[in-house]
């Protein structure tokens, strides 16, 4: 007898205090998830977007497994510092891993463990934590967004930016669920149209405040705010080509004093 798929997990990983690897620079860090299907063997599932320049990565990647009642599914996450194009992880500098079962994952909702490396020994203060949620709500919601006249935060050229949707977690935090693309050296963005499901977007709920950051993208990694909003989709969905909706995108800091903030 078939075991039976109970649901589909959406699964949304992130790091902290990475091992650095690079010098001049810090590490570009990717994730990769394995399965453990029987004994030792362990297969590459999906891996997560590389992020340049970043010890602290969100990744915005999210794994979509099958959870089985009843049956013990174990995960790998390992963590990777990738610097060449090359498919092969075995040329890339390792940043620790992390075991565990996916029942571990979604019976704690969140679950934070210490990076480990193939030792066994900590790496470093490495850490990576998981999040889970059901996927209740399978309907998408497609983005056509642009932005015009962004602050510029370049002294030479114009800004390069993309934009960070977050959702809130029952605990209160902000979950990223998506990051576009960055658009360079432009204050008038359009941004490639993009899919989002509604259930990582706002868990299904049309009226569960959304947030959008806007930044302008730098090498080393330390990406200035531009500007913010908070909407929902019951506003969003009011959108069409013909008639687009508009947000003012704000800094709030930048309007604490005064400056231009819109």
């Amino acid at each position: 007898m078939a075991a039976q798929c109970v649901t589909k997990v959406a699964l949304n990983v992130s790091c902290a205090n990475l091992l650095d690897k690079d010098i001049g620079s810090k590490s570009d860090p990717l994730c990769v998830l394995f399965l453990n299907t029987s004994g030792q063997q362990w297969y590459e599932v999906e891996r997560t977007e590389r992020i340049k320049n970043c010890l602290n990565p969100q990744f915005s990647k999210t794994f979509i497994i099958d959870y089985y009642f009843e049956v013990v599914q174990k995960l790998k996450f390992g963590v990777y510092d990738i610097d060449n194009k090359t498919i092969e992880l075995s040329d890339d500098d390792f940043l620790g891993e992390c075991e565990c079962t996916l029942g571990q994952i979604v019976s704690s909702k969140k679950l934070t463990r210490p990076l480990v490396m193939k030792t066994g020994r900590p790496a470093g203060k490495g850490s990576i934590t998981i999040s889970a949620e059901e996927i209740k709500d399978n309907r998408v919601v497609l983005f056509e967004m642009e932005a015009r006249k962004l602050d510029n935060k370049d002294l030479f050229g114009k800004s390069d930016p993309y934009l960070e949707f977050h959702k809130q977690t029952s605990d209160g935090n902000w979950l990223m669920v998506h990051r576009t693309e960055v658009v360079k050296n432009n204050l008038n963005p359009v941004w490639r149209p993009f899919k989002i499901s509604l259930n990582s977007l706002c868990y299904g709920d049309m009226d569960k405040t959304i947030k959008v950051e806007c930044y302008d993208y730098d090498n080393d990694g330390s990406h200035d705010l531009i500007g913010t909003f908070q909407t929902t989709m019951t506003k969003l969905k009011e959108a069409s080509r013909s008639s687009p909706v508009e947000f003012e995108c704000i800094n709030e800091k930048k309007k604490k004093k005064k400056k231009k903030k819109k």
